[in-house]
């Protein structure tokens, strides 16, 4: 930038030891002459939301103003004093604005991995209560977020509230699912998937899971 702090020649070596950095991990990037902050250059990641909107995430800072300002300083094995280098870091930048970026981007529609419901019971009528709970505590077991809709009302009505909190996955269970040890699975994207073994359930979930996270 035109008005920096520090030594240019520090600017240059730690310039240098950034690009240096990203050509060893083999990361794609790009110089944006001048777009350093005045205490000192960095590297800067950007993400695109589903408007197409830049904003600035993480970022790996060298800083020369700090130094300075605490007049810090260190021996080296040249017996001489050195101002050291001060390297800071944002991993998600400010967190409320990270969360604020993903829920615009997604819509609240968030995928299985990120969604903080993945999946709710939703039980025909309150007799087949003690069912759904077991299917929830199966999911559970393996790490699944899940919860029971327990409200009292027509199964329409519970699968409408669902659907408008973006919960992934619906299962439904009914005397049948009951007595099969299955579940009735309706999808926030697709609908209507049919029925599934609780087993079955748990491994594509699982699998669905890994492989968005």
């Amino acid at each position: 930038p035109e008005k920096a702090v520090g030594d240019p020649e520090r600017w240059e070596q730690a310039t240098e030891s950034l690009k240096k950095a990203l050509e060893a991990e083999s990361v794609r990037h790009e110089v944006d002459e001048g777009g350093g902050a005045f205490y000192g250059p960095k590297i800067d990641i950007k993400i695109r939301d589903c408007l197409g909107r830049p904003w600035q995430m993480s970022t790996i800072q060298f800083d020369f103003n700090m130094p300075e300002r605490f007049d810090l300083s260190f021996t080296a094995a040249d017996g001489k004093e050195h101002r050291p280098y001060m390297v800071h870091r944002a991993l998600l930048g400010s967190l409320e604005r990270f969360f604020g970026i993903l829920v615009e981007h997604y819509g609240g529609a968030f995928p299985l991995w990120l969604a903080p419901e993945q999946a709710r019971v939703i039980p025909v009528s309150d007799e087949l209560a003690e069912y759904a709970a077991h299917v929830a505590d199966r999911l559970r077991a393996v790490g699944l977020r899940v919860a029971v809709d327990r409200h009292s009302g027509p199964i329409g009505a519970k699968i409408k509230r669902a659907q408008e909190e973006k919960i992934p996955y619906m299962l439904i269970v009914g005397k049948k699912e009951r007595a099969d040890g299955t579940i009735s699975l309706r999808s926030r994207a697709g609908g209507d998937e049919g029925v599934l073994a609780v087993e079955a359930l748990l491994e594509r979930l699982k699998s669905e899971e890994k492989q968005g996270g």
